[in-house]
């Protein structure tokens, strides 16, 4: 079946495709009883107004793309929800990408959301990006960087103070006995797992009887926890490390999935920290004591800086940090 047009709408109706134009778009110039008729015209040959041309044609789109390293992790769920939130009293719909960790993907949806002509972007980058977002601003599409400080006085940006992070999950591990101390999770080029990792060695670097490794994994995911925790557990039991820092969540479910397999005792013998503080470490078997990032507050914070460059391309950039807080829980508690 052909889908309908303005111009089958105003031979329906009997009006010209302006008349139909300016019902759709500028009603208060159309009587009543041209409406009615334009509407049941509307109504009879199922015609959909098709707003991304019109938008394109206009050269403007109300929408906001967003693009997040793992739309699989409640983490950037959380976060996404905070922006919508924001641009929702905005009247600017949500577009959501998923990178996934692939920069090939997030180029992808860096050129989608150009060729939409989306009013600003919000992404959380996978590697270095930054010359290619200073050509779409350049271009006129205002962009906020999110879960990473943009590195340059050019972008505005929220961010975690993630070196603090670790230095938290540090602390608090070397505070319950732990000596030998595991960092799981993430591809190294990422920012977020090279501060976290930077921090937690500041600190466990400053106690002479204690060491530590990192074992870096493609993905930030429950199967690369599981997996790395499988070949710490094969080693002989005083090789093992006492303690286990995930760079995520997600990362700690695995491993905790990888110790209850092999009957280890969390936290008798190997103790487990997290990062993020998603909801599902609260409700695991064993509870994960996690680093939480303010998530949802992170996402509206974006959406607010990113209104203010679409409103003026030339207002001053500014870099929001939030600071990280630990939540202790039974994984780590040998109290």
């Amino acid at each position: 079946m052909a889908v309908a047009q303005v111009r089958d709408v105003a031979k329906k109706a009997g009006v010209s495709p302006a008349t139909v134009s300016n019902a759709l778009n500028h009603p208060e110039k159309v009587s009543a009883a041209t409406l009615a008729r334009v509407q049941a015209a509307i109504d009879d040959l199922g015609y959909i107004r098709n707003d991304a041309a019109r938008q394109l044609r206009a050269g403007s789109n109300p929408a906001v793309g967003m693009i997040v390293l793992d739309a699989a992790n409640p983490y950037f769920t959380d976060v996404a929800q905070g922006a919508e939130q924001h641009l929702a009293e905005l009247r600017r719909p949500l577009l959501l990408g998923n990178s996934a960790q692939r920069e090939d993907r997030e180029a992808t949806y860096l050129d989608l959301f150009e060729q939409q002509r989306v009013a600003g972007i919000l992404i959380a980058p996978v590697g270095n990006v930054l010359p290619r977002l200073r050509r779409v601003r350049d271009r006129g599409t205002a962009v906020v960087i999110i879960d990473r400080n943009a590195g340059a006085d050019e972008f505005s940006s929220v961010s975690v103070d993630d070196k603090q992070g670790g230095r938290l999950a540090a602390d608090h591990l070397l505070s319950q006995g732990a000596r030998r101390i595991a960092v799981i999770g993430g591809p190294g080029g990422l920012r977020q797992v090279q501060h976290r990792l930077r921090g937690a060695q500041q600190r466990i670097q400053q106690s002479p009887e204690a060491s530590v490794e990192f074992l870096e994994t493609d993905a930030m995911d429950t199967e690369s926890g599981r997996r790395s925790t499988e070949s710490l557990l094969a080693r002989p039991l005083h090789e093992r490390p006492d303690a286990l820092f995930a760079t995520n969540d997600l990362v700690a479910l695995g491993c905790l999935q990888a110790l209850a397999h092999h009957r280890v005792r969390v936290p008798e013998d190997i103790m487990l920290l997290g990062y993020d503080d998603i909801a599902f470490a609260a409700s695991a078997t064993i509870p994960i004591t996690s680093v939480r990032q303010p998530s949802a507050r992170m996402g509206l914070q974006a959406a607010e800086l990113l209104r203010l460059a679409t409103e003026d391309p030339q207002a001053a950039v500014q870099h929001t940090v939030f600071q990280p807080e630990l939540i202790v829980r039974e994984s780590t508690s040998r109290e």
